[in-house]
């Protein structure tokens, strides 16, 4: 398998097996990491994150992987480049190109990514954009493996808000790897036909199944896998709050819903998760829109604290997990063939 060179944009841009050799070099790094082997294969290279969006675990991943990795790390948070507002992206993508070995993108548009990956010369990392989100998938994947062995047939359901980059990426990562996805969201929250149409090609080939239903009963009847996100991304105007909640309120991950799953469900999240008043903004949106829905009166939003903290629960080994994916990405793209 060599993927040296390889931009990691999207994962529709890799097969299966690619996929498949990513997560199980994931597996080896999580393994020597645990029992303390040193793994400094990139030893003299350097990387650079690119950050628009802030972000605790992206950040900390890239980081400490790099580290672990042997390579130097420059952060270049959101105020710290001209990256679109004195030097164009294009320019931005070439400079950085010839100064580090890799770049890590993290921000809006996803066209900014696609820019700087046609444009640097090196390998480019998508942290995350509004259309994508793929290293999270293969963090999610790697802690569903962990829990059931396999992924071939799983049986996955997304709840919320399909149409965010979450729930895009988990539908390709699905189709491509052969779990049975499921969407429950109000209709208008489905992702983009023309998306849905090319992840169920690819379900032909790897004996996925795509579902999209607003039925919420139906939706999480039997799932293996619960996940959700917030209603409400980083970047979207705060007027949003109060027609999202409204229009996702019976789509909350609470226990019942974990009751309908199957027996040895477990529940996913990507976080940062609204579960409670112990943030200032679970604080402010209990303050003002508890009244009118009840559901989210203690601060609780996509999913209840019951459930975040029950022993369904696998966000914080999902959470580590993005650190061990993330630098197999890192290790494949700018190293050699990894056995």
């Amino acid at each position: 398998m060599n993927l040296k060179g390889r931009n990691f944009v999207t994962l529709l841009d890799f097969t299966p097996t690619e996929i498949h050799y990513l997560l199980t070099l994931s597996e080896k790094l999580k393994h020597e990491k645990a029992s303390g082997k040193p793994h400094r294969h990139l030893e003299g290279k350097n990387v650079v994150l690119l950050f628009q969006k802030d972000s605790t675990r992206t950040r900390c991943a890239f980081e400490v992987g790099a580290l672990d990795l042997g390579m130097g790390v420059t952060y270049l948070g959101p105020s710290g480049s001209q990256m679109g507002t004195k030097e164009s992206i294009k320019d931005t993508a070439r400079v950085l190109g010839r100064l580090y070995d890799g770049i890590e993108f993290r921000g809006y548009l996803h066209t900014d990514v696609e820019q700087l990956a046609a444009h640097a010369g090196v390998p480019v990392w998508n942290g995350l954009t509004d259309m994508y989100h793929p290293t999270q998938i293969l963090a999610d994947f790697l802690t569903v493996k962990e829990h059931f062995g396999k992924l071939e047939g799983i049986r996955f359901t997304y709840v919320g808000d399909a149409r965010n980059n979450m729930g895009n990426s988990l539908m390709i990562g699905a189709a491509k790897m052969g779990l049975n996805f499921t969407a429950v969201a109000p209709k208008d929250l489905w992702p983009e036909a023309a998306l849905v149409e090319h992840c169920k090609t690819i379900a032909k080939d790897t004996g996925a199944t795509i579902t999209l239903t607003e039925d919420v009963n139906k939706g999480t009847e039997g799932a293996q896998v619960v996940y959700t996100d917030v209603w409400v991304s980083m970047g979207e105007p705060k007027d949003v709050w109060h027609s999202r909640i409204k229009q996702l309120s019976d789509y909350q991950v609470d226990e019942a819903m974990m009751q309908r799953a199957a027996d040895d469900a477990i529940f996913m999240h990507c976080l940062p998760a609204f579960h409670g008043i112990d943030t200032e903004m679970g604080m402010q949106i209990a303050n003002e829109f508890g009244e009118e829905h009840p559901r989210v009166k203690n601060g609780e939003m996509e999913v209840t604290d019951a459930v975040i903290e029950s022993t369904q629960s696998v966000v914080f080994e999902e959470a580590e997990n993005r650190m061990h994916t993330i630098k197999a990405v890192m290790l494949a793209t700018l190293g050699d063939d990894y056995e």
